[in-house]
């Protein structure tokens, strides 16, 4: 069996709020809730479970999600339906762009956790999809 990546959690003020952002966004399903954790699972079978845990405690990590071009444009329109910041590039130094690096599109919104999103159409460093 090949190495693949399962599962991750992800620390949030409110497990479901932070899912169901996500799973919005996304255009993905919320799974059921499971001990502490709601799960989001992408299309490669890697789900992310929010647990909620006292927000002092949340230190802010980066989640990339590789969509095709319509999920891109899908998502992108929720976010600026939903009037989120978002960005170009992860310092925050380019609020309302988007970029175009390897040639596809990026951008980068904040979760309510504070976690730092980001959407890509093509994967960095010309690395395959």
């Amino acid at each position: 069996m090949s190495v693949q990546l399962n599962h991750t959690i992800v620390h949030a003020r409110d497990n479901r709020e932070s899912a169901e952002f996500l799973a919005d966004i996304l255009g993905l399903e919320v799974g059921a809730e499971w001990g502490p954790f709601v799960a989001v699972e992408t299309a490669n079978g890697v789900t992310l479970d929010f647990a909620t845990i006292p927000e002092a405690s949340i230190v802010m990590q980066h989640y990339a999600f590789l969509v095709s071009e319509a999920e891109f444009d899908r998502a992108y329109t929720r976010i600026k339906e939903l009037g989120l910041t978002y960005y170009a590039d992860p310092h925050q130094k380019h609020p309302g762009e988007i970029n175009h690096n390897d040639g596809g599109r990026g951008v980068y919104f904040l979760d309510p956790a504070g976690h730092a999103m980001e959407i890509i159409t093509r994967p960095y460093g010309g690395f395959p999809s």
